[in-house]
């Protein structure tokens, strides 16, 4: 389970994240959509612990990301779509981070 407890996020006086709360239930495929600078990708971001948030919590299984003994095994994320390798697929990029990773 996902779990968004309050979450939020401040970058100097511009809020990107304000108070938000949610959880997601095993096994469930869930996307975010908004218009830019909605706050998506910064969610993201806290979620997987690239960034921390300014109060609030995420929690993945009730545990912080970064305390995941093998976090790829838990989440899959993919934050840009320009990120990825540009020899690979979209079909063979999950599937070389997954072999990586012991999936």
């Amino acid at each position: 389970m996902i779990t968004l407890d309050r979450l939020t996020k401040r970058y100097g006086d511009k809020t990107a994240v304000s108070d938000l709360s949610f959880e997601i239930n095993p096994g469930k495929v869930t996307g975010f959509l908004g218009p830019n600078g909605a706050g998506k990708s910064t969610t993201m971001r806290m979620i997987v612990g690239l960034d921390a948030p300014t109060s609030g919590r995420a929690l993945v299984g009730g545990k912080r990301y970064e305390e995941l003994r093998h976090p790829l095994r838990e989440v899959g994320a993919l934050l840009d779509a320009r990120a990825g390798h540009p020899g690979r697929s979209a079909r063979h990029h999950p599937l070389g981070l997954a072999r990586s990773n012991g999936i």
